[in-house]
């Protein structure tokens, strides 16, 4: 079992819409995939179908009671796809959990005490922050799959997230990995969205992932009727490059697996 987390400490650039489309690919080439929503906010849990008053557990009962995975994680009306629900008790997980010894490894310790046959690939999909429930994301994970803005400040904030994915090998995780940058809202007017591209290209080679999502309508909508952009119009641009993505995540995983 993998556990891939999706993390950017910029808002807007596309984790949660990532996180449920991926998901929602691995889950159509027969992979059992679970998706944690790690997000205060709810967005992955409601883009899923899931609302409010239908979270009666939470991924917050994961850091804090010690919940197990299978209690807190409900099916999907996509097959294969689970999520554990957020709620808004997240927001303040990060002060609680300073009581606790090991405040970083317990989203960590939830999936290491679930039985490993249930899930084949496990999504984490956090906040937009390098606060401790990303940090615990980090701990828990494999390998970062990295949403990135085409736009010029999303290349300032790569660097502090690289410089904090340094941190967590150091201390932490050493097994951690960069599975690889995906470039979203890619406008193909607008003349900076290419030399972004260019430069994150430049910088980092390989780890960028070939396909780009574009910006798209329907990558939008899709949430407010509860279904992932796949589901709700498949041949949209955006689901087409999202389908594209989950190919290049599934040729990477077996070295990832490898290495696990």
């Amino acid at each position: 079992m993998i556990t891939i987390t999706i993390a950017n400490q910029k808002g807007g650039v596309g984790k949660t819409t990532t996180a449920i489309n991926v998901g929602t690919a691995l889950a159509a080439t027969g992979k059992r995939v679970l998706l944690i929503d790690f997000d205060p906010q709810g967005n992955a849990s409601t883009g899923l179908g899931i609302g409010r008053g239908e979270r009666e557990h939470s991924s917050y009962d994961l850091l804090v009671s010690e919940a197990d995975l299978e209690d807190v994680a409900v099916p999907t009306t996509v097959p294969g796809l689970d999520v554990v629900p957020a709620t808004q008790d997240l927001s303040g997980a990060e002060i609680e959990l300073i009581e606790f010894d090991a405040r970083t490894h317990r989203l960590d310790a939830a999936i290491k005490r679930h039985r490993a046959d249930r899930w084949d690939v496990i999504l984490v999909d956090c906040p937009p922050s390098l606060g401790l429930l990303t940090v615990n994301a980090m701990v828990a994970a494999h390998a970062l799959l990295v949403p990135l803005q085409c736009e010029f400040f999303a290349l300032e904030g790569l660097s502090q997230l690289l410089n904090t994915v340094e941190r967590i090998r150091t201390r932490f995780n050493p097994g951690l990995s960069i599975l690889g940058v995906a470039l979203t809202m890619y406008d193909r007017r607008n003349r900076l969205t290419d030399q972004v591209s260019d430069d994150v290209r430049a910088v980092l080679g390989r780890v960028v992932f070939d396909t780009v999502i574009p910006r798209n309508v329907r990558l939008s909508e899709a949430p407010s009727h509860g279904v992932p952009a796949l589901i709700y119009d498949h041949r949209c641009a955006g689901s087409e490059a999202y389908i594209a993505l989950a190919r290049e995540v599934i040729d990477r995983l077996p070295k990832l697996q490898k290495a696990a």
